[in-house]
């Protein structure tokens, strides 16, 4: 009998399962193809808010988790996944230079935020208000993350790329059996594909859709990540993303013209070089209502558990929630108040 079976293999699968080699514990790994937010992510770990200059919630101690865990997977694995690029938040106006001023100096914000205003050197990105630099930044290459663990997983005969049936999976007092698999706990780690759970469905997980144009700019010769209304983050050769937008209605995997024409719109108000449209990509991010990710135990099945509800922050809270995740389980400790879905659970199963 194995100790888990995880459902799901983007960054919250991929965390939790990494959690659970670094724990000595046996595992096996089901998914498919369908959900591709983790995969077409921009990939930046940021600490800060841009838009309004605040720290995002339990930032500091996810960023001290985030670090060295993708450093030992690159280890692990033999790949290059962190590239720690500055992320430079592009001013509109002198207001926005005086706001910045004031909130880097704040205990909180002092660490992340350079206190200094940089002048734009790049010709080819208007920036006449100047830069504020975010320290602390950079971008995981989370399309190589997910192809070489799941040939790592693969390698070692854990990994079933399948569809997961939930009508399939049997629920004892102390095991759970799937087709030919029994596990002690069952971990569901399937991104917006939650919704489709009928143990989990009840949670209020809602689907923003982001979509990411590629671009080839030769002459634009931009090392940072520049943060506007959009950010322009460089890639390789000559290569950047462009994004994200964000959409509630749509919850296809499809890119859609609309968005490409916000991007560009939003694009063209700074880059002053050519161009050229390479690509365009487009996923559902699993977000909640609240803003803050699911994690926690089932309410009446003691050996079900879920991991979810990372929104556009994945980078920066997988190895932080899957962590607590399993410390719950194995140590019964418990989880962040604000993150554990009893917050949901005792409104739903009040009676």
């Amino acid at each position: 009998m194995l100790d888990y079976l995880v459902v799901g293999l983007g960054l919250a699968g991929v965390s939790f399962c990494e959690r659970l080699e670094q724990s000595g514990k046996t595992f096996k790994v089901i998914s498919d193809t369908s959900q591709t937010s983790s995969i077409v992510a921009g990939g930046l770990y940021n600490p800060v808010i841009l838009k309004r200059f605040t720290m995002a919630w339990n930032a500091k101690e996810q960023l001290d988790m985030a670090i060295p865990f993708y450093k030992s997977l690159e280890k692990k694995l033999g790949v290059t996944l962190d590239y720690q690029v500055p992320v430079l938040r592009r001013f509109a106006s002198i207001e926005e230079q005086n706001l910045w001023f004031e909130v880097s100096d704040k205990i909180g914000l002092r660490h992340y935020l350079s206190p200094e205003i940089l002048k734009n050197k790049n010709p080819n990105i208007d920036a006449p208000f100047g830069l504020g630099e975010v320290l602390h930044t950079g971008r995981i290459d989370t399309k190589l993350l997910l192809s070489s663990y799941s040939n790592f997983l693969l390698s070692k005969d854990l990994l079933f790329e399948d569809t997961f049936d939930h009508a399939t999976l049997h629920i004892a007092s102390e095991k759970i059996s799937y087709k030919s698999i029994q596990a002690k706990q069952i971990v569901f780690a399937e991104g917006f594909g939650l919704k489709k759970n009928p143990y989990f469905s009840y949670l209020p997980l809602t689907s923003t859709k982001g979509e990411y144009l590629t671009i080839k700019a030769p002459d634009l010769k931009e090392t940072n990540t520049i943060k506007s209304s959009i950010f322009l983050i460089p890639w390789k050769d000559d290569l950047y993303r462009v994004g994200a937008t964000y959409k509630w209605k749509d919850t296809t995997n499809l890119p859609t013209e609309a968005s490409k024409i916000e991007l560009l719109q939003k694009l063209d108000a700074f880059l002053k070089c050519d161009y050229q449209i390479v690509g365009q990509l487009a996923g559902i991010r699993p977000t909640v209502t609240d803003r803050r990710p699911l994690v926690g135990k089932h309410p009446k099945y003691e050996n079900l558990y879920v991991l979810n509800g990372f929104g556009s922050r994945g980078v920066m809270i997988a190895p932080f929630a899957s962590d607590h995740l399993l410390n719950l389980i194995e140590k019964g400790k418990a989880v962040y108040p604000e993150m554990d879905i009893y917050r949901f659970t005792k409104k739903h199963f009040k009676n």
